[in-house]
Parts: C-alpha cells; sequence; structure tokens
C-alpha cells in the first residue's frame, strides 16, 4: 500500500484544501472590497431589506409575524422570505453589538456572512469533485469553484441576500447525490439539504423537483442495493421539510397556499412525495425493474394528480397575477427577471457569460453517457444541469445554478485531458485542448470575451456576469436625502421603486413603493401617482396617506413614465412645473432627489 506524506497528503485532504481556497479568495475579496467601501451594506435592494427584516426581528417583531410593516400601503407587505436566514444574521449582529455599536456590527456581521457561506459552498464542491475523479478533480473544481465565488456578486462582503444560501444547498445536495458508494449518510444529508432549499426560498423548487427524479430513477434501476439511500433521502426530505414548515409558518397559515416561498402547498407534495419514496424502498417485492418503473409512473401520476388539487396555481409562474401595468413598467424592467431571448436582444455581449458555460457542460455530459464513461454520475449531473438551463432560459438568475453545477462535469473533463496531454507532452494539440477546455469553463471568460469584443479593454468589470439591480445608472439617494427625509415628521414616502429599500433603512418613514412583486398595491400607488395628471394625482396621494415625495427624474423607471404620459405629475416635475399641493423641502436636488412635502387643504 502506497503511504501519501508531506506535502502530498495535506493536497489530498479534503478540509486543509477547501480552508486554502477559501481563506485565498476570502482576503482577496476583503483586501479589494473593504478600503474602498462607504457602506459595509450590500448595494442590492434585497441585501438592504434583509437588513431591516433582521433589525425588525432584533426589534421585537415576532418570529412567524414577516410583515414589512414601513413597506406598501398602510396594512404593510407580507413578505415571503424565510426566518431560516434571518435567524444566524441577527444571532451575529447581536453577538457583534456586545463589543461594538450596532451600525458596525450590522456591517461587521454583512461583511464575514458571505464569506461563511462561500466556505459552506466550497466544502461540498470540493468533496464532489473528489468523489467524481479524484485529487486533481478535486483541485480543479475548487480552483473553477473560487473563480466562481470570487466574481460573484452573492458572496461578496456585504451580500446579505439568500440566493448564496441557496447556491450552498444546491451543491450539498449535488455532492451527496455523486456518491458512488450510494451511502446511506450521504442520501440522508441530501434529503435534508434539498429540504432546506425549498424552506429558504421558492426559486430552488425546480432543483429540488430534478434530484428527486434522480433519487427515484436511481433506486428505480439499482433496486434492493440502492434501497438504503432512497429511504434515507425520503425519510429525511419528509421530516425535514416538516421540520421547516412548522418551525416557520404560523398556526393560522398552516392550510394557506402561496407560491413563492414554503407554505402548505409545496410543503404538503414534498412531504407526500418523500413519504411515498420511503414507503415504496421499503416494501417487501419482487427485485426487479419493470415493476420498480411501474410502481413510480403510478406514483407520479398521483402527486401529480395531488398538486393539482392542492396548489394548482404553483404549476405555473407565480408572477403570472401580476398587473400588467407592473409588468411593462418593472417586471420588464428587472435584469434578473429577463429570458435569454431578452438578454439575446438587449445584452448580446453578455448571452455568452450566462449561458456559455451551461451548455458547454450539457453537451459534456451527454458525451460521456454516449461515450459509457461515468454514465450515472453524468446521468444525475445532466438532469440538474437540464432543469437549472432550463429555468435560466425563462430568467437570467438561474444562470448562476447552471454555472456553479457546470464545475463538476467541467472539471472531470479538465483531469481527464490533463492525464492525456501529461502522457502525450510532444502534442501540442492536447496541450491547446487543455488551455481552451480550461477557459471555456469560466463564465467569467465568456463575459469578458463579449464585452471586450463589443467595447474594448477598458470597459471590463469583474461583476459583469451580475443579474442584480444594485447601483442601477441614474438612480438617486445618499446621506443628504436621508437627513432631509429624517426632519420630516414620520409618514409615507412616494419614491421610485428602487430606493424603496434604502428609505425603510435610513428613515423612519414608510416607503409606499419597493421591487418586490407582493407589494403590488404600494407599486401601483406610485405608478399611478406618476402618470396621473397632477389634479388627478393628488387623489393617490391622499388616499395611500402619502406624506412626501421624491422625484428622481434620471431614475430609469420615472422615465418611462415620463415618456409615457408627457401631461402626467412626474413629467411636470421634469419640466419644474410644481403643483400647489407639493412644497419643496430644498431650494436644489439632494443627491439627485427633489424632495417635496405633501401640503393638505
Amino acid at each position: 500500500m502506497q503511504v501519501v506524506s508531506g506535502r502530498g497528503a495535506i493536497s489530498s485532504r479534503l478540509a486543509p484544501v477547501v480552508m486554502i481556497y477559501w481563506l485565498a479568495i476570502s482576503i482577496m475579496a476583503l483586501v479589494i472590497k473593504l478600503p474602498t467601501a462607504t457602506d459595509l451594506i450590500g448595494a442590492d435592494n434585497d441585501d438592504i431589506m434583509r437588513l431591516v427584516e433582521v433589525r425588525d426581528l432584533l426589534g421585537g417583531q415576532g418570529w412567524f409575524d414577516m410583515m414589512q410593516y414601513r413597506l406598501g400601503l398602510a396594512d404593510g407587505t407580507l413578505m415571503h422570505w424565510s426566518r431560516l436566514v434571518d435567524l444566524p444574521i441577527a444571532a451575529t449582529i447581536k453577538f457583534l453589538s456586545l463589543f461594538m455599536a450596532m451600525p458596525l456590527a450590522e456591517g461587521v456581521a454583512a461583511t464575514v456572512w458571505p464569506i461563511f457561506v462561500s466556505f459552506l459552498l466550497l466544502l461540498p464542491l470540493g468533496l464532489a469533485g473528489r468523489r467524481i475523479g479524484g485529487v486533481v478533480t478535486l483541485h480543479l473544481a475548487l480552483g473553477i469553484g473560487a473563480i466562481f465565488v470570487f466574481t460573484n456578486i452573492k458572496f461578496q462582503p456585504g451580500a446579505l441576500d439568500h440566493h448564496n444560501v441557496q447556491l450552498a444547498l444546491a451543491m450539498w445536495v449535488t455532492a451527496m447525490l455523486v456518491d458512488p458508494q450510494h451511502r446511506r449518510s450521504s442520501y440522508a444529508v441530501a434529503g435534508i439539504a434539498a429540504a432546506l432549499a425549498i424552506a429558504v426560498g421558492a426559486e430552488t423548487v425546480p432543483f429540488v423537483a430534478a434530484a428527486c427524479i434522480c433519487v427515484v430513477l436511481q433506486w428505480a434501476w439499482h433496486g434492493r442495493t440502492f434501497a438504503g439511500a432512497a429511504k434515507a433521502f425520503g425519510l429525511c426530505l419528509t421530516l425535514a421539510i416538516s421540520a421547516a414548515f412548522f418551525a416557520t409558518v404560523p398556526p393560522y397559515r398552516y392550510a394557506v397556499v402561496t407560491c413563492d416561498n414554503l407554505s402548505f402547498g409545496f410543503y404538503s407534495l414534498t412531504a407526500i412525495g418523500g413519504a411515498g419514496l420511503f414507503i415504496m424502498a421499503s416494501l417487501p417485492l419482487p427485485d426487479k425493474r419493470l415493476l420498480r418503473f411501474g410502481m413510480l409512473a403510478v406514483a407520479g401520476v398521483a402527486l401529480l394528480a395531488a398538486a393539482r388539487a392542492i396548489a394548482p396555481e404553483c404549476l405555473g409562474n407565480p408572477l403570472a397575477n401580476l398587473d400588467p401595468l407592473l409588468v411593462e413598467l418593472w417586471l420588464n424592467g428587472v435584469t434578473e427577471a429577463r429570458s435569454i431571448v431578452a438578454e439575446m436582444r438587449d445584452t448580446p455581449e453578455l448571452v455568452g457569460g450566462f449561458y456559455a458555460v451551461g451548455l458547454f457542460a450539457i453537451l459534456v455530459c451527454l458525451a460521456r453517457i454516449a461515450c459509457r464513461s461515468k454514465v450515472e454520475t453524468h446521468v444525475v449531473l445532466l438532469v440538474l444541469l437540464l432543469v437549472s438551463f432550463a429555468v435560466a432560459a425563462i430568467q437570467v438568475r438561474g444562470t448562476i445554478f447552471s454555472n456553479l453545477l457546470s464545475i463538476l462535469p467541467l472539471s472531470l473533463l479538465i483531469a481527464d485531458i490533463r492525464v492525456r496531454a501529461n502522457a502525450d507532452r510532444n502534442n501540442p494539440s492536447l496541450a491547446a485542448a487543455y488551455i481552451v477546455t480550461v477557459l471555456a469553463s469560466v463564465p467569467v471568460v465568456w463575459g469578458v470575451a463579449g464585452i471586450l469584443i463589443k467595447e474594448g479593454v477598458g470597459s471590463v468589470d469583474l461583476n459583469i456576469l451580475s443579474t442584480d439591480n444594485a447601483g442601477e445608472e441614474g438612480e438617486c439617494g445618499g446621506p443628504q436625502t436621508w437627513s432631509a427625509l429624517n426632519a420630516l415628521p414620520v409618514g409615507v414616502i412616494a419614491s421610485p421603486s428602487n430606493s424603496g429599500a434604502e428609505i425603510i433603512r435610513f428613515t423612519r418613514h414608510r416607503a409606499l413603493s419597493a421591487p418586490y412583486h407582493r407589494n403590488q398595491g404600494g407599486m401601483l400607488t406610485e405608478l399611478h401617482i406618476g402618470l396621473a395628471q397632477p389634479d388627478e394625482a393628488k387623489a393617490f396621494i391622499d388616499g395611500a396617506g402619502v406624506t412626501a415625495l421624491t422625484f428622481c427624474k434620471s431614475d430609469p423607471q420615472t422615465e418611462r413614465l415620463i415618456a409615457m404620459k408627457p401631461d402626467g405629475l412626474y413629467a411636470a416635475l421634469a419640466r419644474s412645473d410644481v403643483p400647489p399641493y407639493l412644497q419643496p423641502v430644498a431650494t436644489g436636488p439632494l443627491d439627485g432627489f427633489m424632495i417635496y412635502r405633501v401640503v393638505r387643504d
């Protein structure tokens, strides 16, 4: 038996290797971000709103009370996020506040949280790489994964948005499903991670469904040798989703079905599916593959019937009930909600960065399956990739999942090419294939190439593949704005939707509008205020109890409203034609905002 010692032993051990890669990218992120940071909280609306939600929890708002009382119309807005993400962030802030002022504690917590989550992603990524291809694939997966984390805004200091947690959970599920030994412990972890992914956010439901399909197909194919793993997955999925449901959903909402978070619909269907798999794998039936596939077909039909009976509205687009005006003036302008068709039309230079790596990985999986190379591993990865890529084709924000999952099949391909290139060092084509494959496996390379082709060297930015709306060009707001608003009596502020989260964070007021689909009433009211003629707009202002209006002429949504209705209130304000019921708070713009106090009769 060969014994590996010294540096070789360290390079083959999972924990030390992951720690090295994690420390390297974490230090680089901190060195680049912190010296120039003016705010330790991420600029994305979701980062800001998560901080507000955590503040409310620390301020005494109930665990089950998910209302954001300072958003929208008078009753507030019921948020669809999970306390499971609020809790560790709140605990970190509370602990740090014992040693430092609360604002600094919030900033430090927001700095370390995404860095900690990145470790939780790299650990299963490295494990999966080692499981599918050994030590070399382990290092390749971590190397490409480190680039993915470093160039992804979801893991930069300040990112409190829950998508980084979802990415980590998705990788835990994937790493467990590619266990070649089909250990029960792996599939138990996969079931728990899948349940937590749904509990954290409904965006992962298609991915979890794909993971469940992989497990049931593995059971149907392998039979008794896989029964233990199938039972572990099904039982843990059912128990974990039950625990998450009862821990985060208030009793009075147990029977309510919503399609954008963990509710009775997703809970019941997931629990039924997990329990059904456990029961089928436990039955003392003949070990016949055809029988198992037949049972799966019947179970699938039954589960689909249950879905149509329990949550038929969740079988379609969860945003289908949005008001058409919101679709036109808000959703169609949300960068992360664009389809692949919209991306090809509006920003073709970024299409490669978003979609090329995922497509490359899908083709690699298909070719590997055709060549009978690690078929089961590549089938599992193909199913997960296909579903993730399909979601990404509908909304570009899904590309972070397909690009993450692509790391595994592409790392294995690179490792195999490396072996062949080392065996035939005089073959330049193999060396070239190795270099090209490495570069083609990194999304940011495609993105940089697209930018270079279109605009030249000086236009390249590491965050070119961000799908967030943070810092959208033309937005207004800053310290002068918040100071002026705080000098006004506490009330309701009408502002562009992309400024709503900041108003809630930096002031004591309620923001009428912020970019969240559950706040349809508030967003629609703000749009109608801007579109209505000045005399008519006052009715909307009074009806919503608006006490101040912040007007940002350069805000992209405001520009669309001005172009849409030249005789509307916003168009009038752009011409400095101010109606008598609006009184300027300052003689000129503050951080781009003209602030008007509402004067009532």
